[in-house]
């Protein structure tokens, strides 16, 4: 933690000194992950990710009158509501004009209720996935750049089907992500024609999962899909299923995508798969290469979501040229979507100029935007196979 936060000043201090002639004002966007708890290999890069937005903007020096923007990290815990709220709210003391973030499904509900609908603010999260998420009443104040569990669920049901499974034994993290994630495997799941043998709950941080393991081994089914964490109970589960022998193949959702996975179960997990918010193309093939350049893995899961959710934001304060989330909530759609010029990662500075002369801009990014409905991504997903103890890109849906 830190190191992280030393990160965090470093960036600071990069933004400082990059700032351009003019009256300028800082700009400060708050990132709230889980750099603790059951997804934190995960948390460091997606922050990174923001910070190389932030860092991009700065240099260009083209955001509003000059304006530096400062990236300040604090933890979500990704599963502690108490924490996810006070870390928010110490970020609305400090002055931020946008939150990325939360990172968990749960948390991020907790800080939109109690946080961001309160004070007026706008939060972009690059993770968190709940159809719940979708209804909740928001104000205009949330948006997110990865797609609905929703769609995962339809996603992961044909994936399924295609490998020829014809029935799965289905366990989840018993909150908002995990269960909403669990309805929608199971619902398309049997839609398309597939049997369901089981779907049970399993809690986070326990030291054995024998007896979840046994009841769902005595279910049974071809393979066992497990919406989990994984650094967390998911891992558990899985470590448990091949010590008893009752699987030797999973389904693995987004939440169980990261490069620890594999490093933690070993060998075994060879020819485990499913899938994780992803895309291909000019915008993803650059956001690596300008991530490799800063030092951090730019395909790490949800990283290039961190990336757009922050350019987003920055985007639209300038399309309101204004940095109060009354202004800017309206301009966030617009900027995301078509018409205008397509900008990737590496042009938020051109298309902060662009959008300054009255032209519209498609911003296209790491992840491929495209914001729907009440503002969350259309997505495409990269399907992921464990082959020699790494996560493979297998295609995309």
């Amino acid at each position: 933690m830190k190191k992280m936060l030393m990160a965090t000043t470093a960036a600071a201090l990069v933004a400082t000194s990059a700032m351009a002639g003019g009256h300028a004002k800082e700009v400060k966007l708050g990132i709230i992950f889980g750099f603790t708890g059951p997804i934190e290999s995960l948390t460091g890069p997606m922050a990174s990710g923001v910070e190389v937005a932030v860092k991009e903007v700065t240099e260009s020096g083209m955001l509003l009158d000059s304006a530096t923007v400062t990236a300040m990290r604090v933890d979500s815990g990704c599963i502690d509501n108490g924490l996810a709220v006070s870390n928010a709210e110490r970020l609305i003391a400090d002055g931020v004009h946008g939150i990325v973030g939360a990172d968990c499904s749960g948390v991020t509900g907790a800080v939109l209720q109690n946080v961001a609908i309160p004070n007026g603010m706008v939060m972009i999260s690059p993770s968190a996935t709940s159809p719940g998420l979708t209804t909740m009443e928001d104000n205009g104040l949330f948006f997110r750049t990865s797609p609905s569990d929703a769609r995962e669920g339809q996603v992961m049901a044909e994936i399924l089907q295609e490998r020829g499974v014809k029935s799965i034994a289905l366990t989840y993290t018993n909150n908002d992500y995990g269960k909403g994630l669990a309805d929608a495997i199971e619902t398309s799941f049997t839609g398309l024609g597939g049997e369901v043998t089981i779907v049970a709950a399993h809690e986070d941080g326990k030291a054995d999962y024998s007896a979840e393991v046994g009841a769902l081994a005595s279910a049974g089914g071809d393979i066992l899909v497990v919406a989990g964490y994984l650094d967390q109970g998911g891992a558990g589960i899985i470590k448990a299923a091949l010590d008893a022998g009752a699987w030797e193949q999973f389904g693995l959702p987004g939440g169980m995508i990261g490069d620890a996975l594999p490093a933690n179960i070993g060998p075994d997990l060879n020819g485990s798969y499913g899938q994780i918010a992803g895309s291909e193309g000019k915008g993803i093939e650059t956001f690596v290469e300008m991530a490799k350049a800063e030092g951090f893995d730019g395909s790490s899961p949800y990283t290039p979501e961190s990336y757009d959710a922050a350019a987003l934001l920055m985007l639209a304060m300038q399309a309101a040229d204004s940095t109060d989330p009354a202004d800017y909530k309206d301009k966030i759609l617009d900027v995301a979507n078509a018409p205008g010029e397509k900008i990737y990662p590496g042009d938020l500075g051109k298309a902060l100029e662009l959008i300054k002369a009255g032209k519209d801009v498609d911003y296209v990014g790491a992840s491929a935007v495209e914001l729907i409905g009440p503002g969350e991504s259309a997505g495409t997903y990269r399907m992921i196979e464990v082959k020699d103890g790494a996560n493979t890109t297998v295609g995309f849906k």
